[in-house]
């Protein structure tokens, strides 16, 4: 029997893998290079491979046509210029996504801000809701803020992907921790999959397929890459390289082939 998560998560997945672009960074950080042009950088990056796209509601609204990929609502918000960056506020509803015509939710958490409790109660909730209406739950659990001293160690990271887990999300994002061995601690200790951020941009090509293919090789289940991607000299051919080393279980060498 299928169920309605499964039909949904099947729209955000390709094989139980995930190859997505996060695009909310613009209730953050305003229209930053590569999303000056949303929609269009949506659909020329959706015609090379991706599996899903992460974007604020806001957005959805504005497509000029739906995606032919899984659409990720995302409903944490906060401002770079307001009191307090790492405090994300809950901007939205499953209900609504499910209005929008979304396949899944997406939160981010920040563990070790000083807000972290409350935002840990919002994730419940939401996870409780989707539970209701069967839409899957993305958690991005970012070890971030005052009590944080490497958001790279291993331990750190897995305790906030966990938490993501308890707390009820189908699929988890996370840092990566630098290297195979460690970072396969991570996902053993979480019993959901888990995809891997991108993090600051990368300063070649092969730095970030490398760091693809370890998070793979560690037992991750895709990437979610923000500015590796669309503020890529040609972000088409990076998304094509990437579904190489992550849908295609290609080598790096030969995903590198992509963007000659």
């Amino acid at each position: 029997m299928v169920f309605g998560r499964d039909i949904r998560l099947s729209r955000i997945l390709k094989d139980g893998k995930m190859l997505c672009i996060p695009m909310d960074h613009g209730i953050s950080n305003g229209p930053i290079k590569g999303l000056e042009d949303i929609n269009g950088m949506i659909y020329q990056c959706a015609s090379a491979g991706l599996t899903c796209v992460l974007v604020n509601k806001g957005i959805i609204k504005t497509m000029p046509r739906p995606p032919d990929i899984g659409l990720i609502a995302h409903f944490s918000g906060s401002t770079s210029l307001g009191p307090a960056p790492n405090r994300k506020m809950l901007m939205g509803s499953v209900e609504e996504a499910i209005r929008l015509g979304a396949d899944a939710v997406s939160l981010h958490i920040n563990i070790g801000a000083k807000e972290e409790p409350e935002m840990l109660q919002k994730l419940g909730m939401v996870a409780d809701k989707c539970t209701e209406w069967s839409v899957p739950l993305v958690a991005m659990m970012y070890p971030r803020g005052e009590n944080i001293k490497n958001p790279h160690d291993p331990e750190i990271v897995a305790h906030a992907a966990r938490v993501g887990a308890e707390a009820g999300a189908d699929i988890v994002k996370a840092v990566y921790t630098g290297d195979i061995d460690s970072f396969k601690r991570v996902v053993k200790s979480c019993p959901v999959p888990i995809v891997i951020a991108g993090g600051p941009k990368a300063n070649t090509d092969r730095e970030i397929l490398e760091m693809c293919a370890g998070a793979m090789a560690a037992g991750a289940k895709g990437v979610t890459f923000g500015r590796n991607i669309f503020q890529h000299k040609n972000p088409p051919a990076m998304v094509r390289a990437l579904r190489k080393v992550i849908i295609d279980n290609k080598p790096v060498k030969e995903a590198l082939k992509e963007l000659d």
